[in-house]
């Protein structure tokens, strides 16, 4: 019958145990002096070794001429210790037997001496699931055992595991195994079973087994079942649901060029084809997370955004719980997509083409507006002053317009709250995504001399919502909100006039924002709508003008040698 290449190539001893280093050194330094203790705890990742070194630290123990630590494999002991039918080492697997009566039932034979070793040791596997009554079964017996016991506990879950368990055994941390070492294990079994493989399916397979030798192995089985022939990364692809090098560049191409309907027709391509879709975004996370680490280490050059890239990944790997969870990956994953390309799409910058006469503006690579540059003579008392200024056809200098005195509103709050309900009530996402393309006409206007400063104060903000009447943008700080609540008036003609708008501003707090939004999807969630509410009007603050002479006062003071105008 044939042999899985994980039992195969199972260690025998602790010279051919790979990448538990650490680990090893102690328990053969253990077994030379003689100070090995009766209780060990082995906790860590699946497949990184904690069984099999369960058994040949048992080997170890009982052989009558250890060389440094490891088992001759050749006294009656080791021989003895070898055999399936061999009474004194004894692996009870807690996952089935788990219960009071299993435990009651170890605790009457552990006083019973070995058979044919020197000590009788017990491996616990998946110790964790135990119940608690299994557990309080086991600690007397884990605190003053027999001299001849020796108890070895192995799990994944360690946290699961009483305080008043581990605290009686010496615990040892498993490491993942390295990609490398992995990677050379695979080899020389590959070379030991006459299996003909690519170097790039290796990396592959010890990339996907993260860091379990056992994984690998058995990675390596179904390859080496699969083909007859060499075993190439199509092949890996192929069994593993995953998707090949060249649909891989198809799904960048179409996603960071935001082509939603090509994206969406692939996913449902490869859900159609059978393919596991958390494996292939998986897949495509790992190989979108290379090149931007590639990019930055060793300066690779990619045909992508690396920001954009960066975007992607992080979008997947925050949702990768809730899409694993999900009732329909598929739906799950589509509607990501989509979001991303939306986000990124209406966000995506606008590109400036200057020529000697004209400057073409491009947004998502569509052409705006035509704009003239010009140069215009501004004449000055003492000489004159050439200037650049840049007009839209057939229209006046737009910095030139907007008038710039405005007297502080005393109810601003109140208008504000008002404003963002009405804008929230009425919001539309078609419209949001409008404004954000507007919002970039603003950048041509950042060094004007009139309204430069308040440009930029509008480009530091973040546009939340918008409807026809008006939009949300929000600052990091609530400093900025109020300082531009005093410019709201001049900020929203600013706004108006390059963008050819006609909408109403509200000014808040990202913190705020998140509070609003908040209320806003549950109220949506509980079936409420929000209503439109009248907003107040506006209350100037009062200002004083003790210092100003009015102009009868003048009269009075001055008589006739003053004339007013």
């Amino acid at each position: 019958m044939y042999q899985a290449l994980y039992r195969k190539y199972r260690p025998t001893d602790f010279n051919s145990v790979v990448g538990q280093d650490s680990i090893i050194r102690t328990l053969k330094n253990s077994i030379i002096n003689k100070t090995f203790t009766h209780a060990y705890m082995f906790f860590g990742p699946r497949g990184t070794g904690k069984t099999t070194i369960s058994k040949i630290f048992a080997r170890s123990i009982n052989c009558l001429e250890p060389v440094d630590g490891v088992a001759c494999g050749k006294c009656k002991n080791c021989l003895e210790s070898f055999k399936n039918s061999c009474v004194d080492i004894i692996e009870i697997d807690a996952a089935s037997n788990n219960g009071v009566d299993e435990i009651r039932e170890l605790r009457s034979k552990v006083s019973l001496v070995p058979a044919e070793l020197k000590y009788k040791v017990y491996i616990i596997d998946e110790v964790h699931m135990l119940s608690i009554g299994a557990f309080n079964a086991l600690l007397k017996t884990l605190e003053e055992p027999p001299e001849h016991v020796v108890f070895i506990l192995a799990t994944t879950d360690p946290q699961k595991v009483p305080e008043t368990i581990i605290s009686r055994c010496q615990c040892f941390s498993f490491k993942r195994i390295s990609t490398d070492m992995i990677v050379d294990r695979l080899k020389f079994i590959c070379s030991e079973e006459n299996i003909s493989i690519d170097d790039d399916v290796l990396t592959e397979i010890a990339t996907s087994s993260e860091g379990g030798m056992r994984d690998a192995l058995g990675s390596l089985d179904k390859l080496s079942s699969f083909s007859n022939s060499k075993i190439t990364l199509d092949d890996f692809y192929e069994l593993n649901g995953m998707i090949t090098k060249g649909e891989l560049k198809n799904f960048y191409d179409n996603l960071f060029s935001y082509n939603i309907s090509e994206v969406l027709k692939l996913i449902s391509d490869y859900n159609s084809g059978g393919k596991n879709l958390i494996q292939i975004f998986t897949q495509i996370m790992f190989s979108v997370r290379n090149m931007i680490v590639d990019f930055y280490i060793s300066g690779v050059q990619s045909s992508y955004n690396v920001d954009l890239m960066q975007d992607f990944v992080n979008l997947i790997n925050e949702n990768m719980f809730d899409i694993k969870r999900s009732g329909n990956p598929k739906i799950f994953l589509e509607m990501l997509v989509i979001k991303f390309i939306k986000e990124h799409e209406s966000s995506k910058s606008t590109d400036v083409i200057v020529n000697k006469e004209e400057v073409v503006v491009q947004s998502n690579n569509v052409e705006k507006e035509v704009k003239k540059v010009k140069k215009t003579v501004e004449i000055t008392e003492d000489k004159p002053v050439e200037i650049i200024s840049r007009e839209i056809i057939d229209e006046k200098n737009i910095s030139r317009e907007i008038k710039l005195d405005t007297l502080p509103v005393k109810n601003i709050q109140e208008i504000m709250d008002a404003r963002v309900n009405n804008i929230m009530a009425l919001a539309d996402k078609n419209i949001l995504k409008l404004e954000m393309q507007k919002f970039q006409l603003l950048n041509d206007y950042t060094f004007d001399q009139n309204i430069g400063y308040l440009v930029c104060s509008l480009l530091d903000a973040k546009i939340r919502a918008a409807s026809d009447k008006g939009i949300i943008i929000s600052y990091e700080y609530d400093s900025n909100v109020k300082q531009n609540l005093i410019n709201l008036d001049k900020l929203v003609e600013v706004y108006n006039k390059i963008t050819k708008s006609n909408k109403s501003l509200a000014i808040i707090s990202d913190e705020k924002w998140e509070i609003e939004k908040n209320k806003y999807i549950k109220a949506l969630k509980e079936g409420k709508k929000y209503q439109v509410m009248e907003e107040p009007e506006e209350v100037l603050e009062e200002i004083e003008n003790n210092d100003i002479i009015s102009s009868s006062s003048a009269v009075e003071l001055f008589g006739d040698i003053v004339e007013v105008e």
